[in-house]
């Protein structure tokens, strides 16, 4: 039987649709030949690597629902206080299924506003080379919301609504008639940290499912992030001063916002603590401290990368803590990305290949002994 979304979220959503007021102009270009070879490389890549999350994931896998990212005690915000201390093993069980299902709901959101963004962008921006990039971009898109979509449903069985801040920037992203902000707001913004996130649950979980839908995602967002990265930096060579510390402003603004998003107090008053007392836990675990600082691995970079680097961008990071962050090798963490991607395929493959292989020469065995 259908069950529908809105009856899996843990609170009601305020309304079935979210609708954000659109401007800016939907701009054709005539020129269908000429193309940055860089970014039509990409947009062949982008082709050549559309995959089914149907079949190339394997949905048959078995999921604990009160345990689908195998995480730690010492990961949850409230290990070491007394209301950890007081929770039976049940319930503790309750409370992971509870911030796996806020984690991915918000990875499910973002998936759906990155969808919604590089749709705007295949209308606003100029240039043909990046609206048949942007295209395929938006199939990924897709696809990725369907992935998280079906594990919330089908392996987790509980969805969050959509989180104060990510909804807040994705609405200043999408009201803006600048074709370059759903760049910024999304590509970089969003997406970087959102592949942070990614990088870090794949690199820890033992759990087989959530590693394979997280390292696929994964391959697909290293070129959405290179995309963004090529066609910004081109674009911000040509912007005066004035014009390029108001897109620095959006990113301060922005950065503050997506590290204000990562606390999961909603998940503790679910709970029953109280959102004071619930801040007070997120501040203070030494896990999400270090969780939320290495978020920014890949956005700081990228931000310094196409060209926002001024004083006060600086400061902020510093004010951050992750300023030292600007040193990381982007290239190096893009590569490792889809490295992982296709060695986890070998490796299922391989494992695939053996066990036919085994099924196969069983099954002439038994023919030789009925023989």
């Amino acid at each position: 039987m259908s069950v529908s979304t809105h009856d899996l979220y843990v609170h009601a959503t305020d309304a079935p649709l979210w609708q954000v007021p659109s401007s800016g102009s939907a701009r054709f270009s005539w020129e269908y030949d000429d193309g940055r070879d860089r970014l039509l490389a990409l947009y062949q890549k982008g082709k050549d690597k559309q995959w089914d999350g149907q079949r190339r994931i394997d949905w048959d896998l078995e999921v604990d629902p009160n345990d689908p990212l195998g995480t730690p005690d010492e990961a949850m915000t409230l290990h070491g206080t007394a209301y950890w201390d007081k929770m039976n093993e049940a319930e503790r069980g309750e409370l992971r299924r509870h911030y796996a299902s806020w984690q991915f709901s918000q990875f499910l959101h973002g998936e759906q506003g990155a969808m919604v963004c590089a749709a705007r962008i295949v209308e606003s921006v100029p240039d043909m080379d990046a609206k048949f990039y942007s295209a395929t971009q938006t199939m990924d898109e897709a696809r990725h919301a369907e992935i998280y979509g079906r594990f919330l449903h089908e392996k987790v069985g509980m969805l969050y609504p959509i989180n104060d801040n990510l909804q807040s920037l994705l609405g200043d992203t999408l009201r803006d008639s600048r074709w370059d902000m759903p760049y910024l707001g999304m590509q970089v913004l969003i997406e970087g940290l959102a592949l942070a996130a990614f990088g870090m649950i794949r690199d820890t979980t033992d759990k087989p499912l959530p590693k394979q839908i997280l390292a696929y995602v994964m391959q697909d967002e290293a070129r959405h992030v290179a995309f963004g990265r090529m066609a910004l930096r081109d674009y911000y060579k040509q912007l005066s001063d004035a014009e390029l510390r108001e897109r620095e402003e959006f990113v301060i603004e922005g950065c503050y916002l997506m590290r204000d998003r990562l606390k999961g107090v909603e998940v503790l008053e679910n709970f029953g603590i109280p959102r004071a007392e619930a801040e007070t836990f997120s501040e203070q675990s030494e896990y999400l401290q270090l969780f939320r600082k290495l978020l920014f691995s890949r956005i700081v970079p990228c931000v310094r990368d196409i060209g926002l680097w001024g004083e006060r961008l600086q400061r902020a990071y510093v004010d951050m803590g992750v300023f030292e962050m600007g040193d990381q090798n982007l290239d190096l963490l893009m590569a490792q990305d889809e490295e992982i991607a296709e060695k986890l395929d070998a490796e299922r493959f391989a494992a695939e290949e053996a066990e036919r292989t085994a099924e196969v020469a069983e099954a002439i065995e038994e023919g030789k002994t009925q023989v």
